[in-house]
């Protein structure tokens, strides 16, 4: 490539939003190869293989980026409270405008002698117009965000709170009549039990959209939408009676097949998937069919429900009643009628499918009153926060959400993760993520949706991969993890719009900041009040590099959660006894080393460990597992998590990175949910949890005082 077209084709790729440089977690610095430039920018709809195609992205790009007038302004801006407002565009001093807040409030003003709009002092989603020569009026969004989030603190009203919660993985919870795979009602049952022994919260696994007619696909991390929820969680029996349930139940033939998938030890998705089903589309008949007036208020919520979800949830709707009718998963294979939602014909099948569009819309609305109903339940027990949803980092991009929003979407691209310590390959999670631009050409309009439906019924949000809100890894179709690059997402919109839902819903927000992290992002996490995450296995000293000596928990952050474990790693059980390694070398996972290498520094790992938990290094793995627990019990983090994996003392995780069937991943199911707390051993867990928490809390009173003295003396 000619110097000059190397140069060129640079420029384009930043004004793109492509790091052209970065360090590896190596620390070792990374240039973006200009083959994976051309491909990723083709895929962001710039394409730069020729002069032309370079100059109208180019043209293209400017106009995006450097709007030269009002009318060329994107439909939303967001912005700050307090603080005067640059539009992207040049404003002359003195114009006159209308802000209607959004209470209704309307005031007229002028920009300051800076172009700018004075400082706006309530947040919220408020209208600006502009009065054009011509008389016609330019209108857009401003969105006016809290300069950070709805924090613990918040939440608990009081300072250097020292709360717990327990992370549940929520298919795998367990009651009588479940159907074969854990849902709202066994969670509400255990977050009632865990809010008596003093829990604030549960963090749960991704109730997303998943696909009703390919069980096959069950990963909660890869859904079919984002925008909407897993019809598989729903508990019907947190609305309606015993009588009606059993009879669906009864009606469907079904109660000998749904009693063997209760019982078994792992989840068998497809069974569950068409079995719950059946049944739930019997109820929905009963519900929809009964002429007297026994549902009458049911039925008023529900069509309450459905038009106030309008567009969002009839097309999601209707793509599950198209996936099942036309017998095929990935919607670009569609006649090509069916493709476009906007299509007549899209319109056409939901006219002469109404029941089926119908059924889907009603699961939808038993998941959403269910999830409102356990959040209720966890908050009238006496838990501060509640539900904590797990916000997924993409979608499938065979999914309801690619399809109804696909010019808000990237095409040829899959979200994924460039190699590190832990996944030398490289990670190609196979995701759908979000288009730059496209974000700013709609006004944020998905993400927005997205997180509303995330932070509607619970009580804070864990965003999975929240470095994805600056830069994602992105790889071009057919090419290898190695062969991706980092695209540059806006940032400071997305953050002022998760500060503004934060506290639209009062829901605090986890940030999943594992992994490579960019200089001084975690930084800007605490600034917004998002909590980091800290992983006990993670916590080592940096002043020696590679250093294998664990961090003693009082110098653990303040301003992240603190846990022993994730879903995606080993359980403490699980890593004192090397079982992780096994699954790993029997899977081919362990790259260039060899399990007996691993096992080598693995035995180094747990005599540093052994030291920080002042345990011997013979240790049972009971008593290491306590230790651990009191161990992120006593750090400074204002909620502490803990994984029910660790507090039930079990040695399998729920998932492991880079298998599918492989390894059981999202299957594994726990005993009933009733009772899972009562045991002894899970009562003494807790017990030594809610003992370190004490301590903890203990500690900032005795540094406050030690410090008071000391000042005392000086």
């Amino acid at each position: 490539m000619k110097e000059d077209e190397s140069e060129e084709l640079s420029k384009l790729a930043k004004a793109a939003g492509l790091l052209l440089e970065w360090e590896d977690s190596d620390k070792r610095p990374r240039h973006l190869d200009p083959k994976v430039q051309r491909s990723l920018l083709r895929c962001l709809g710039f394409p730069a293989d020729t002069d032309a195609e370079r100059q109208e992205s180019r043209r293209r790009l400017e106009r995006l980026n450097h709007p030269c007038t009002l009318d060329e302004l994107p439909p939303l801006i967001t912005a700050a409270m307090n603080t005067s407002i640059s539009l992207p565009c040049p404003v002359r001093a003195n114009t006159p405008f209308i802000l209607t807040l959004e209470d209704g409030d309307c005031r007229q003003g002028y920009t300051d002698a800076q172009g700018r709009i004075p400082a706006i002092a309530e947040y919220g989603y408020h209208r600006l117009a502009f009065e054009g020569a011509d008389k016609n009026a330019t209108e857009l969004t401003l969105a006016v965000a809290p300069p950070r989030c709805f924090s613990v603190e918040d939440a608990c009203q009081e300072n250097e709170p020292r709360l717990w919660a327990l992370a549940v993985q929520l298919y795998a919870l367990r009651r009588d009549g479940d159907g074969g795979s854990g849902d709202l009602y066994g969670l509400a049952r255990l977050g009632q039990k865990a809010a008596r022994e003093g829990a604030d919260a549960l963090v749960i696994s991704p109730t997303h959209a998943m696909f009703s007619a390919e069980p096959n696909h069950y990963s909660p991390y890869s859904p079919s939408s984002r925008l909407l929820h897993n019809a598989l969680v729903a508990a019907p029996e947190l609305l309606f009676d015993d009588q009606a349930i059993h009879k669906a139940k009864r009606h469907s033939g079904l109660e000998k097949q749904l009693a063997r998938l209760e019982a078994e030890a792992l989840i068998d998705w497809p069974g569950v998937n068409r079995a719950k089903l059946a049944w739930l589309r019997l109820l929905y008949r009963d519900f929809s069919d009964d002429p007297s007036s026994r549902y009458a208020g049911l039925r008023a919520r529900f069509d309450a429900y459905r038009r106030e979800s309008g567009a969002l949830l009839e097309n999601h709707c209707r793509f599950e009643a198209l996936q099942t009718h036309l017998d095929e998963m990935d919607w670009r294979r569609w006649p090509e009628e069916f493709q476009d939602p906007a299509n007549p014909a899209v319109a056409t099948f939901a006219e002469q499918n109404a029941d089926e569009v119908g059924f889907h819309a009603f699961l939808q609305w038993l998941v959403a009153e269910g999830l409102n109903s356990a959040q209720r339940e966890l908050r009238g027990a006496g838990m501060r926060i509640g539900l904590v949803a797990d916000l997924a980092v993409g979608s499938n991009p065979v999914g309801s959400q690619s399809w109804a929003r696909k010019q808000d979407m990237l095409e040829g691209v899959s979200i994924g993760a460039p190699p590190d310590l832990i996944n030398v390959l490289g990670q190609n999670w196979g995701l759908a993520a979000f288009s730059p631009q496209g974000l700013v050409r709609s006004g944020f309009r998905s993400f927005i949706d997205m997180l509303r439906g995330s932070f509607n019924h619970v009580g804070g949000l864990r965003i999975d991969h929240i470095m994805g809100l600056m830069r994602l890894w992105l790889i071009p179709e057919g090419e290898s993890p190695t062969q991706g690059g980092y695209v540059n997402f806006p940032l400071d919109d997305m953050l002022r719009l998760v500060a503004l839902e934060s506290w639209r819903h009062k829901a605090i927000v986890i940030g999943e900041d594992l992994g490579t992290v960019a200089p001084g992002f975690t930084e800007r996490l605490a600034a917004q009040r998002i909590l980091g995450m800290q992983v006990l296995w993670f916590e080592k000293e940096e002043e020696d590099g590679d250093s294998d000596a664990f961090l003693p928990a009082r110098r653990w952050s303040s301003e992240a959660t603190a846990m022993t474990t994730t879903h995606d790693l080993a359980t403490v059980m699980g890593w004192w006894s090397g079982r992780d390694l096994q699954w790993r070398d029997r899977l081919e996972l362990l790259g260039d080393s060899t399990l007996e290498q691993e096992i080598s520094q693995r035995e180094t790992e747990k005599r540093e460990l052994a030291k920080v938990l002042n345990v011997e290094e013979d240790a049972s793995t009971q008593q290491v597992l306590e230790a651990a627990i009191a161990h992120i019990g006593r750090t400074p983090s204002p909620l502490v998590i803990l994984p029910m994996e660790d507090a039930l003392g079990l040695e399998e995780q729920p998932n492991l990175p880079g298998t599918i069937d492989e390894h059981p991943n999202w299957r594994r199911r726990w005993s009933q949910a009733q009772g899972m707390l009562e045991s002894p051993q899970v009562r003494r867990r807790l017990e030594i949890l809610v003992r370190a928490r004490r301590e903890a809390k203990l500690n900032i009173r005795t540094g406050q005082e030690s410090r008071a003295n000391q000042g005392d003396q000086g």
